[in-house]
C-alpha cells in the first residue's frame, strides 16, 4: 500500500525551532504531493478567567496572529496549508487533532540542548513522539531537504518495519540516499551494554555477530524487494542509540528514521527507550514511527 501522499500535520509554536520544522514540511508535502495542515495552539486559559473577560480574549488574539503568520511564512515558502488554531495544552491538543484529520505524519520542531539539558524531557515534541498516532518527525539543528541522506535504524521489530515501509517510499519518492544500520548486543567483562534492561546474553559474542548480521541482511534483502535501492548498510556493535547517532555523524546523514514501541498510559511516562535517546541526542531530524 503506498504511503505518499499522505497528510502532513505541521505544529508551529512561531519559534526560530519551528521554522526549521516549516521549511521540511513544506518541502515533503510539495516534494510527495501530500496534503498539508498547520496549526498552533495557545496557551491554557486559567480557571479563575471568563471567556469574555479581557485576558482570555488577548490571548487568543496573540494565538491567532502568530497562525496567520505562520501560514504566510509556509505560503512565501511556496507551501499550502490549511490553517487550525487551538487553545490548550500544546502536546494534547497536537495529537487529538493529528487524530481528528487522519493525519499519517506529525511535523514539530524541538530546540537543540546542551548535554544536561538533553537529560531533561517534558517538551512538546517529546510528549507528542509519546503519544502520537502516528509517526512523527522531529526537525532540530537543520532541516531536511530533499533529495536527502536517510539512515534507517532497524531492530527488526514491527515498529522498525513501519519505518521501513515509511522512508522506503520517502527515499524513492523523493530521490533520496538510503542508509540502514543496525546495532548488534555486545558483552564486555561480563555484562552487556545497551539501552534495554534485561537477562545478559546466554550465548557467546560469536553468536550475538551473526544473528546482528542475518538480522542487517534480511532487513536489506527485504527493502529491497520492495523496490527499495539501499547505498550502504552500517553493522555495529554496543548501545543502539550511541551507535545510531554515530553512524549519522560518520555518514553526514539528514534524517534518522527508526521504530519504537506504543506504550500505555502509565508506561509512557517512563523514558529510557533508544528512540527517545536518539530523538535528544542526535544532531539532524528524526522519524519516529510507533506502534500501539
Amino acid at each position: 500500500m503506498s504511503i505518499f501522499p499522505t497528510r502532513v500535520l505541521f505544529a508551529t509554536d512561531g519559534s526560530k525551532d519551528a521554522e526549521l520544522a516549516a521549511t521540511t514540511a513544506v518541502g515533503l508535502a510539495k516534494v510527495t504531493g501530500s496534503e498539508l495542515h498547520l496549526v498552533h495552539v495557545g496557551p491554557v486559559v486559567p480557571e479563575h478567567f471568563e471567556p469574555t473577560e479581557v485576558e482570555p480574549a488577548r490571548m487568543k488574539r496573540e494565538a491567532e496572529r502568530i497562525l496567520d503568520e505562520q501560514t504566510k511564512k509556509v505560503e512565501n515558502m511556496g507551501g499550502a496549508a490549511q490553517s487550525h488554531l487551538a487553545m490548550g495544552g500544546a502536546a494534547e491538543r497536537v495529537v487529538t487533532l493529528a487524530e481528528e484529520l487522519g493525519a499519517d505524519l506529525v511535523v514539530v520542531g524541538s530546540r537543540g540542548r546542551g548535554p544536561i539539558k538533553r537529560l531533561l524531557m517534558g517538551s512538546v515534541s517529546d510528549s507528542v513522539v509519546r503519544h502520537a498516532h502516528c509517526p512523527v518527525l522531529v526537525v532540530r539543528w537543520k532541516p531536511v531537504v530533499f533529495p536527502a541522506r536517510i539512515l534507517l535504524a532497524t531492530d527488526g521489530s514491527e515498529e522498525a518495519e513501519l519505518a521501513a515501509r515509511t522512508v522506503a517510499e520517502l527515499a524513492e519518492t523523493t530521490g533520496s540516499e538510503l542508509h540502514v544500520a543496525h546495532v548488534g548486543r555486545l558483552i564486555t567483562n561480563g555484562g552487556s551494554r545497551g539501552v534495554e534492561v534485561g537477562p545478559l546474553p546466554t550465548v557467546p559474542q560469536e553468536e550475538l555477530d551473526r544473528e546482528a548480521r542475518e538480522l542487517l541482511k534480511v532487513q536489506v534483502e527485504r527493502l529491497r524487494a520492495a523496490g527499495a535501492s539501499v547505498a550502504q548498510t552500517h553493522l555495529r556493535r554496543g548501545r543502539a542509540d550511541q551507535q545510531t547517532i554515530v553512524v549519522a555523524e560518520e555518514s553526514n546523514i539528514d534524517l534518522i528514521a527508526m521504530g519504537s514501541r506504543g506504550l500505555g498510559g502509565l508506561r509512557r511516562v517512563l523514558l529510557g527507550s533508544i528512540s527517545d535517546s536518539v530523538v535528544r541526542h542526535a544532531h539532524c531530524p528524526v522519524l519516529v514511527a510507533r506502534g500501539d
